[in-house]
């Protein structure tokens, strides 16, 4: 007979499974606290706010009253995980009022620090499609987004101009975080480099960074033809167009991120 210590042991594992399985909730209702600007009605008020306030800040044709019964669940699931904050009103009114948190402050859309961009890509319906493949590429082998979509991520961005700008969009973000904090912390790195490729760069945002920091370098963004295309203009440096899998321009040092993971993830 099963003494309660391992009863309890299998029921636990039960609650884990059923945490898992409804893990995507979690992922799906940051997604949409980002399409619907929730933080951002937040930040622009100034101040923590009601339902109604929230619902009437929503760019929607609908009356509130059909918005705010979806909004509460979704409210009411984001708060339980901290992605926002809530309250009873001091007012009397005892009327609950949600404000921001140190995870919803990434979520702004207009923030130079905003992970937005990057929540919108990796929970978009063609980057979970390949989720759906993964036991297929144990059986079989192969990449998971190839199975999904029929050909490799970086050809599919090549020909789909919304998936590519999605993806620029998501890279960029990051850039921008990492880029900010190595500045400020690697000090005198780059003292010694007169050229830099950055390889996988995307629209060369984070090596045009390290340029103004360090003016006497010369850079090169290194990334595919399509990616390349779409890039700005920045002063100092030049885009190149290529396969880093064939060859890379030649520089004094070479600046590589996130490159080998999202090949392997995908």
């Amino acid at each position: 007979m099963e003494s309660a210590d391992v009863r309890e042991d299998v029921l636990r594992g039960q609650a884990q499974v059923w945490q898992l399985m409804f893990a995507f909730a979690d992922s799906m209702a940051l997604k949409s606290a980002v399409e619907l600007r929730l933080a951002d009605i937040m930040h622009c008020h100034g101040s923590p706010i009601t339902l109604p306030q929230l619902a009437s800040g929503i760019n929607s044709s609908c009356p509130d009253v059909h918005i705010i019964p979806s909004l509460t669940r979704i409210m009411r699931m984001l708060v339980r995980k901290g992605v926002f904050a809530a309250h009873r009103s001091s007012d009397g009114s005892e009327e609950t009022m949600y404000g921001l948190t140190q995870i919803s402050k990434w979520l702004l859309r207009d923030s130079e620090m905003s992970l937005a961009p990057m929540i919108l890509f990796q929970n978009s319906q063609l980057l979970q499609a390949p989720c759906h493949h993964l036991s297929q590429c144990v059986e079989e082998g192969g990449h998971a987004f190839k199975k999904a979509h029929g050909c490799e991520m970086w050809d599919f961005a090549s020909q789909n101009s919304q998936f590519n700008n999605s993806f620029n969009k998501a890279m960029a973000c990051t850039a921008k975080i990492v880029m900010s904090t190595l500045l400020s912390h690697y000090k005198d790195g780059f003292d010694g480099i007169r050229s830099l490729v950055d390889v996988g760069g995307g629209t060369g945002e984070e090596l045009a960074e390290i340029v103004e920091f360090y003016p006497h370098i010369k850079g090169v963004n290194f990334d595919l033809p399509h990616v390349v295309a779409t890039a700005p203009v920045y002063e100092g440096v030049s885009h190149v167009g290529g396969d880093m899998l064939n060859a890379v321009p030649n520089a004094d040092a070479v600046f590589m991120k996130v490159i080998v993971l999202i090949q392997d993830l995908y």
